[in-house]
């Protein structure tokens, strides 16, 4: 009895696994060009990483097959700016999502055999529907993970740059000019914010652009709109040869006054959180309290 149950089920997620390939395949899918021209660059900027077949990290691997073997419209919207800034290439998030969907897939028949050997019989369309279902939501989970982990680190790069603001305010008063202002303040900290920054600027010492116009092109390609202020604010150091050691140190402030009142803005939402288990607490306490005389009461009525 119990070798036919696990028949049943491994023939039910096998059904599954060709129903979700199907639906893949037939899924009307227009090409997107701009994706079709990635995988033909041998690199991509956002993840640092060069996109070959001598790849050794099995996402990257798996993600590179799947971006060759599934229509374009199977990704849905691609989070670009959050792989940007986390420094992670396409197909490693690629493959990271086809892993989570085929964990899911596994998990509902492997749950149902253990099921099955303990002496709970469950009906094969269980671990079918349980499969597809749990395969869509993994699927899309690391979409999830990687705005979350996006959020975070824009935080960490808003508190980073108001100290380099600062650096760079300093140098500039100091008489040093805006490349030199900017190039030394990336030198001063070790955290990765600085360590970007320094990369942008110093790419820039040979590929013609501007400092400005590179902290600006890497403000939009990470979705950060103070860098975007400060490359405007240099800007007019550089051609204009403004002074703008008050214009830093207010945008500086400005940013630590946003920051501060974001984090108030937290501890008020988790005090409030916290308030309602107290106040369920004061009511069970006074229900124990009033309890004993109702029921005095009651019973003399």
């Amino acid at each position: 009895m119990a070798t036919g149950l696990q028949l049943a089920i491994a023939a039910g997620a096998l059904i599954g696994l060709g129903v979700a390939f199907l639906i893949w395949r037939l899924a009307p899918a227009d090409p997107d060009l701009g994706e079709a021209l990635s995988r033909l660059t041998p690199q991509t900027r956002s993840g640092g990483t060069r996109l070959s077949i001598d790849a050794t990290d099995t996402r990257e691997r798996l993600g590179l097959w799947a971006m060759k073997a599934l229509p374009a419209g199977t990704w849905g919207t691609v989070p670009t700016k959050e792989l940007a800034i986390m420094r992670i290439s396409l197909s490693r998030f690629y493959g990271e999502k086809i892993l989570y969907a085929l964990v899911g897939l596994l998990v509902p028949p492997v749950l149902t055999a253990l099921f099955t050997v303990l002496g709970l019989g469950l009906p094969v369309v269980i671990p079918v529907l349980g499969s597809l279902v749990l395969a869509i939501v993994m699927f899309f989970l690391p979409d999830y993970n990687m705005r979350d982990e996006a959020k975070k680190a824009r935080v960490e790069f808003s508190r980073a740059l108001g100290a380099y603001i600062d650096f760079v305010a300093l140098e500039r008063r100091g008489g040093a000019g805006p490349r030199q202002a900017m190039e030394v303040s990336a030198e001063v900290g070790d955290s990765w914010v600085f360590r970007r920054l320094g990369e942008e600027l110093a790419r820039t010492r040979w590929s013609g652009v501007t400092p400005w116009e590179a902290l600006r092109g890497l403000a939009d390609e990470l979705g950060l709109p103070e860098l975007e202020d400060l490359a405007d604010i240099m800007r007019l150091s550089g051609e204009e040869d403004a002074q703008i050691y008050t214009n830093l140190r207010a945008r500086s402030a400005s940013m630590r006054a946003a920051m501060l009142a974001a984090e108030k803005g937290k501890a008020n939402e988790i005090g409030e959180r916290m308030s309602i288990p107290m106040s369920m607490l004061g009511v069970i306490f006074l229900a124990i309290l009033v309890a004993p005389a109702l029921l005095r009461v009651l019973e003399g009525s």
